[in-house]
């Protein structure tokens, strides 16, 4: 072979060469840039949704995780709009049955109930389960509201039956009737009292656990085609599509003997704010912090002169109330004195007053008789008198309280008080 033959063979060689390079060069630049798009479009995914899980099964169904419906722009209109007014979501609570209490004919008209449900399905749906600590102040609060309704009743009925029972107008069976009646509320007094003592010994217990259950039904508004509609009205067509949605779901759960019903705006609040705040709820109620200011920007607070005369009219009616117990107290004292008095001189005052009845009928019994009862009473009177005397000199000369019969009045005076304020 000639030269000219060897350098065309290595000019083939290095050409060969040359195209092999670029032609692996080419499949490794291609492969690098399908492997920097598929990270690129990973990271775009996480940035977007953190908490987005999609997984396909062997049916070829996606399911999403529960997370998609808690990310949220508003909530209106019974609705959760999401992703600036593209996704709609209707939130329907499940109230279910018993199904292990249930006979064998209950369990199957249940799981073909079921059944039925599941073929009426023509749009996606997530199922979300939440369980809550149960809260009892809402109730406790509720209970002691009705318990005080029933003391006042049972308070007015007792001095019913205490003014029926000091007239003396009233017959043994309407006695026994009121006494009957006064009884019954006394026992529902107890009753209602023992209720708030168990409920409020049952809320000490964190374990007490309720679980809810919620269909969410999800509307998109591309569904509604390529119209050119602003926000309110595709916000408006989407209600009635969903809503139309979920009343279909709400009558195919009931042939499975489960009741739904659509969450109102308010309690679908209350359900983000239990899934975002779950260790807080259990001691910081939405109600809590909603009346606590926390849905206000900005807070204003009252007027200092407002505020001040608020405080002096609170003040004054203090104090008028307790200026009007005092007077009370002080004329019942006064009264109770004035009995007390009259008591201890009641002996005097019926001898006085015989006196004047004999003087009054001395025509008729005769002069004679009535000197000699005048002069009984009179002897009466001294005697008493002498006693008296006798046993308070007896008393100082035992060492005894010389007041004897100041201290026995001030007994009689305290226990007449006591009676007549009852």
């Amino acid at each position: 072979m000639g030269t000219e033959q060897w350098v065309q063979i290595l000019t083939y060689l290095v050409v060969g060469i040359f195209l092999l390079i670029v032609v692996l060069l080419g499949v490794y630049f291609v492969v690098w840039l399908k492997n920097r798009k598929d990270k690129e479009n990973k990271q775009q995914n996480i940035s977007n949704d953190k908490s987005k899980t999609t997984v396909t099964s062997s049916n070829g169904f996606d399911k999403q995780s529960i997370f998609n419906f808690m990310e949220f722009d508003t909530v209106d209109d019974n609705m959760i709009i999401q992703k600036n007014g593209t996704r709609f979501l209707m939130v329907i609570e499940c109230q279910g049955v018993n199904y292990d209490l249930m006979s064998g004919v209950e369990k199957a008209s249940v799981e073909e109930g079921f059944v039925q449900f599941l073929n009426t399905l023509r749009n996606p749906i997530q199922i979300y389960i939440q369980t809550r600590s149960v809260n009892l102040e809402n109730s406790i609060a509720t209970y002691k509201e009705k318990l005080r309704k029933v003391e006042d009743k049972l308070n007015k009925m007792k001095m019913q039956y205490y003014d029926m029972r000091e007239s003396g107008q009233y017959s043994q069976e309407q006695m026994d009737k009121a006494f009957f009646e006064l009884t019954k509320q006394s026992n529902l007094y107890e009753y209602g009292r023992d209720v708030i003592n168990d409920t409020e010994r049952m809320s000490l217990n964190k374990n007490v656990l309720n679980k809810k259950f919620y269909i969410i039904v999800p509307y998109y508004a591309s569904e509604l085609g390529s119209n050119d509609l602003d926000k309110a009205e595709t916000k408006s067509l989407a209600f009635s599509e969903i809503y139309t949605r979920a009343q279909s779901l709400i009558r195919a759960i009931s042939s499975c003997e489960v009741r739904g019903r659509i969450l109102r705006t308010n309690e679908i609040v209350e359900l983000l704010y239990m899934a975002y705040n779950r260790d807080e709820a259990e001691v910081f109620s939405l109600q809590k912090a909603i009346r606590a200011g926390y849905d206000e920007i900005n807070t204003t607070a009252p007027d200092v002169l407002d505020k001040k005369m608020k405080e002096i009219d609170k003040y004054i009616q203090e104090k008028a109330m307790e200026k009007a117990r005092d007077t009370v107290d002080e004329v019942m004292s006064e009264k109770a004195q004035k009995v007390a008095e009259k008591e201890n001189s009641m002996e005097d005052l019926i001898r006085e007053m015989a006196t004047a009845i004999l003087r009054e009928n001395e025509r008729y019994i005769g002069t004679e008789v009535v000197g000699e009862s005048i002069e009984k009473i009179e002897a009466e009177k001294t005697k008493k008198k002498r006693t008296i005397k006798q046993a308070n000199k007896t008393k100082e000369e035992k060492g005894g309280d010389s007041n004897g019969e100041n201290v026995s009045k001030e007994t009689t005076r305290r226990r007449t008080t006591k009676s007549v304020e009852r």
